[in-house]
Formats: structure tokens, C-alpha cells, sequence
């Protein structure tokens, strides 16, 4: 499912985010930047040691911020590292407006055309699936209708329930 927005355009697949073929891609970080379990293993057990290596030498993200290291030995060229909030510490939905916001402006400032999102936040961090959805698939509209280089934002949604949440907000924009 696509949507078209001036130049650019938002991709919604089901599947493995380690896979995409986008100039980068979007962990869904924590404030120390350490690959641990979900999207981060994931990117941590085919990327390599170089990423966690990199995320090391930067050191610390604050919730909302994002990060951008070489993507490894991924497909994707780059990975950008977003610290998504968790439920129930204040805040959040303006938080992961940021994390997403700082994502696309560190692909712009690192002449990133296409990126890779997952459902930031909404594992062991327990932010509602459509609540995210709402906000993540808004902000980057919002963004897109501005001055930018990215051409092509995809959503890499690992299950049916994450995938249904984000086509049934992108239908209704």
C-alpha cells in the first residue's frame, strides 16, 4: 500500500525491516544505543559488531533524538537509531513524534533518499499499536510536504495486528 505525497511516497510492507533495501533503516533504540532484543537484535545479529561498535563510540541518545551509524553488513547503507518512548513515562506521544521527526532530518542531513521504519516503541516498550501508527505515519506526512530529499518512506511491519494498525490509519489520510 502506497501514498503519494509531492514527490515522495509512503510504502506500507509486511516483513523482516533487516531486509529492506532502503538507503537506511530505523532502530527502534534505547537512550544507551545497545542492540539488545527485538528490531535492535535483529539489526545487531545480521549488521555485525560494526553497528554496536559505532552506537558505542557515540554513547547515549536522549528519548525523542536520533542517531546515525554505517549500516554493517546490511543491505541498507546506513541505520538510524530513534529512541522511542515507553509507556507510562510522560510525554510520549510528543516523544515519538520527535524520534520520528530526528530520524527524518538526520536521513536528510546524510543525504538518505529512502528509509525504513519499524512500529517504534510499541514492543517491550508497550506503546499502543494504533496510537503510533496515528502519529508516526502524520508526522512523516507532515514532513514529506515540505522541503526534503527523502523520496520514498516505507513501513516495515513485522505482524498482521502492526500491519492492519498502520494501513487502516494510512487509509484514512
Amino acid at each position: 500500500m502506497k501514498l503519494q505525497v509531492n514527490q515522495s511516497e509512503i510504502e506500507l510492507v509486511q516483513g523482516d525491516i533487516t531486509e529492506s533495501d532502503t538507503d537506511a533503516i530505523v532502530n527502534a533504540a534505547n537512550s544507551q544505543l545497545i542492540l539488545g532484543a527485538g528490531v535492535a537484535g535483529a539489526i545487531r545479529s545480521k549488521g555485525g559488531p560494526s553497528i554496536q561498535e559505532e552506537c558505542n563510540a557515540i554513547g547515549h541518545c536522549p528519548v525523542g533524538g536520533a542517531v546515525i551509524t554505517g549500516g554493517g553488513n546490511l543491505k541498507a547503507r546506513h541505520v538510524v537509531h530513534a529512541v522511542g518512548p515507553r509507556q507510562g513515562e510522560g510525554d510520549e506521544e510528543e516523544k515519538l513524534k520527535n524520534a520520528t521527526l530526528n530520524s527524518l532530518k538526520v536521513a536528510d542531513q546524510n543525504n538518505v533518499k529512502s528509509i525504513t521504519f519499524p512500529a517504534i516503541s510499541t514492543g517491550i516498550y508497550g506503546f499502543p499499536l494504533d496510537a503510533c501508527a496515528r502519529i508516526m505515519l502524520t508526522t512523516v506526512k507532515e514532513y514529506l510536504s515540505g522541503t526534503t530529499i527523502i523520496e520514498r518512506v516505507v513501513f516495515a511491519l513485522f505482524d498482521d495486528k502492526s500491519f492492519k494498525a498502520f494501513k487502516d490509519q494510512l487509509e484514512k489520510m
